[in-house]
């Protein structure tokens, strides 16, 4: 069962209920078009969880590539999505940014802060991830990374002054059901759903995410 944080109703990807991680990932590619990898994966060892890369102090147990070729693992085909966790049932489920979306990493508080003033005042955002260290990520169009500092300096931060962050290309987010071992679940705060299918410009979410970030700090 993938838990979720309370978002638009009719979600699609992945179901509330029933999906396996291996049918998450799947839906993933059907219905978002989102390219996707499978990472490691949590073993139970003496009734303790542990990260399949075998480091016993690993910072994201269960939840980080188990390839450094990752990149060029992740696919958009749903057959070898099947075929690749078919191989491994429970592996994470990793997201490449930089293709299909880029993403605004904020604090928990300021994320939940900027959703409330972007649903008061209408502006639309994409799906948004709920980590279990208390980050939320904003789905906006590929590109952000690059004019996230511009966009900042003009509305009069520096980039250095707040804590958000813009993952594009190269890097990569874990997506639900993924769990980063004891500290729990990956969640969406929003899900996908067919009405936020078209990703928002980073122009469109930064200032808000900026004003919320300021108030968090």
């Amino acid at each position: 069962m993938e838990e979720t944080i309370a978002g638009p109703a009719a979600a699609h990807v992945p179901k509330q209920q029933g999906d396996s991680i291996a049918e998450a990932a799947v839906r993933y590619v059907e219905e978002r078009h989102w390219d996707v990898f499978p990472g490691t994966w949590l073993d139970v060892a003496d009734g303790t969880q542990h990260c399949s890369c075998g480091e016993p102090a690993c910072p994201a147990p269960g939840a980080h590539p188990a390839h450094d070729d990752w990149a060029a693992r992740a696919t958009g085909s749903a057959t070898v999505v099947r075929g690749l966790w078919s191989e491994q049932p429970t592996a994470s489920i990793l997201l490449p940014a930089g293709r299909t979306f880029d993403v605004i990493d904020v604090p928990e508080t300021a994320g939940f802060l900027a959703l409330a003033r972007m649903k008061r005042m209408e502006v639309a955002f994409g799906p948004v991830i709920l980590t279990p260290d208390r980050r939320m990520q904003f789905f906006v169009l590929p590109g952000a990374a690059a004019k996230v500092p511009d966009l900042l300096q003009s509305l009069g931060w520096a980039a250095s002054s707040l804590d958000l962050v813009t993952l594009g290309e190269g890097t990569y987010v874990a997506a639900p059901p993924t769990r980063y071992g004891a500290r729990g679940p990956v969640q969406w705060a929003c899900r996908p759903t067919p009405e936020n299918r078209w990703l928002p410009d980073a122009e469109e979410l930064v200032p808000t995410l900026a004003y919320a970030c300021g108030r968090d700090r």
